[in-house]
């Protein structure tokens, strides 16, 4: 918990915004103090509200000069509880949402960082261009959220993750000085690239305020399939069909197995993708630039499937309400979960061809940890992140499948480490995995990290609980 902020600093903060750019009201600031899991609880003496990266620099250089520590937020979207202040004045950038340009001719957007995705994919689409990163939070969570935690959503697999669609980045330092690094540059070969440093950085170096970011040409067909296979082992084998016979233009390769598949149905009002059931599920979208084109790409890759015995059935989308019913499956995994009892939560990379190895041995130590467990793995196969959740025995004693939480988890995540893979594929370390991920990360990483942090924010006054 926080030292608690001397009176006369609070009233150097207010003063710095003016009267509409903080509260205290319980009522304004209880939705920012717990996450919609309801796994996090937190606490402020004051919401920060600033409207401008001036007023951004003069609450932070305020929080430097008196030592108060920060918990900056965008649309409190995470799930690793960075995002909550225990004690920390609380930094929001809801006032902070403009488009100050779009320029299709160059594909730059630029865009504040309290904006959310939605407000920046609107924005791209108004000049006939596409702006990729999508997360099932589009709408709240925010641009600056997204830099802050490197995200990557539904389309990775073809366009990358944040790292690759940020241009440029203007930031608040820990000190207070503001890093005009908001550049529009395909190419700057002049030293350390610094807005690699802020992404994925958690806010621990600073807080972002507004971002160059990458446009795309929108693609002009789209084709969506839900696609019956026997085992993770073919989905691995239709991936790479997909990407031979398309060329690239696979844009995303999800892989569901039956039980999130079945939970969705039950509790979040998902359809049954397809007639009979089937132990695993691929959705498959295709995206073409010419008219008609994705629904070629994706026939033959059906019926190359078939013919190889990867592809069991398909279902395909004739149009837009069945592409949306075909993701709303997808999307509704962890929505699916929630009323089946707390379940161990894992956001897990490994190289991609690992992917079903992955899965066959997490499967086994869930099970071995928790006889009667149910597991829940889904996720991005097309960049090797999968979600691997694990639900209590269906009549169990959730008390007791909580504690078992921590051996198994560490067993899963041996797993996934033994494979060549990570703990946290695109949620972050924030309070959750911090300390855990200093049982995996090598000593020279740790320690570069903690002296890069160190140089920027000696007072470790930034997100003080989260990473090293």
């Amino acid at each position: 918990m926080a030292i608690p902020p001397a009176p006369e600093t609070l009233a150097r903060l207010k003063a710095a915004v003016g009267p509409q750019g903080w509260s205290d009201d319980p009522e304004r600031l209880a939705p920012k103090l717990t996450e919609w899991r309801d796994a996090w609880r937190g606490s402020t003496p004051l919401l920060m509200l600033p409207a401008s990266t001036a007023e951004v620099a003069a609450v932070v250089g305020i929080c430097a000069a008196t030592g108060t520590a920060i918990t900056p937020q965008g649309g409190n979207t995470g799930l690793v509880g960075g995002q909550t202040p225990q004690g920390e004045v609380l930094l929001s950038l809801d006032r902070m949402r403009a488009v100050r340009s779009v320029d299709a001719g160059e594909d730059v957007l630029v865009v504040e960082a309290g904006a959310t995705l939605a407000a920046a994919q609107a924005a791209a689409a108004a000049v006939d261009r596409l702006f990729p990163l999508s997360l099932a939070s589009d709408g709240s969570a925010t641009v600056g959220g997204a830099i802050a935690t490197n995200a990557g959503g539904i389309a990775v697999l073809r366009y990358g993750t944040m790292r690759a669609l940020v241009l440029g980045i203007e930031a608040v330092l820990p000190d207070g000085s503001v890093f005009e690094g908001l550049k529009r540059l395909r190419k700057d070969n002049t030293g350390y690239d610094l807005k690699q440093l802020l992404i994925g950085a958690e806010g621990t170096l600073g807080v972002v305020t507004a971002a160059a970011l990458r446009l795309f040409p929108v693609m002009r067909s789209r084709a969506v399939a839900v696609v019956g296979v026997p085992d993770p082992a073919a989905a691995l084998g239709l991936l790479t069909l997909a990407r031979t016979l398309s060329g690239g233009m696979v844009e995303a390769f999800e892989l569901m197995g039956r039980l999130g598949v079945a939970l969705a149905v039950k509790h979040a009002n998902a359809r049954e993708p397809l007639e009979s059931a089937y132990p695993w599920y691929v959705l498959i979208e295709i995206a073409a630039p010419e008219a008609g084109a994705a629904e070629g790409f994706l026939q033959r890759i059906l019926e190359a499937g078939l013919q190889g015995g990867l592809v069991l059935d398909a279902a395909v989308a004739q149009n837009q309400s069945q592409a949306h019913a075909l993701w709303a499956v997808r999307e509704h995994q962890s929505a699916g979960q929630k009323p089946e009892g707390a379940a161990w939560k894992h956001d897990i990379a490994v190289p991609v061809g690992a992917v079903p190895d992955f899965i066959v041995a997490a499967t086994e130590a869930a099970e071995a940890s928790a006889p009667g467990a149910r597991v829940v793995a889904f996720g991005h196969m097309g960049d090797g992140n999968i979600h691997f959740d694990v639900l209590p025995p269906v009549g169990g004693d959730p008390a007791a499948h909580t504690a078992a939480y921590p051996a198994a988890s560490r067993r899963i995540h041996d797993i996934a480490l033994a494979l060549g893979g990570t703990i946290s594929a695109e949620h972050g370390l924030g309070v959750l995995k911090t300390t855990e991920a200093l049982r995996y990360k090598p000593g020279a990483e740790v320690a570069a990290m903690r002296a890069i942090r160190q140089a920027l924010d000696p007072g470790r006054i930034m997100n003080p609980r989260v990473l090293f």
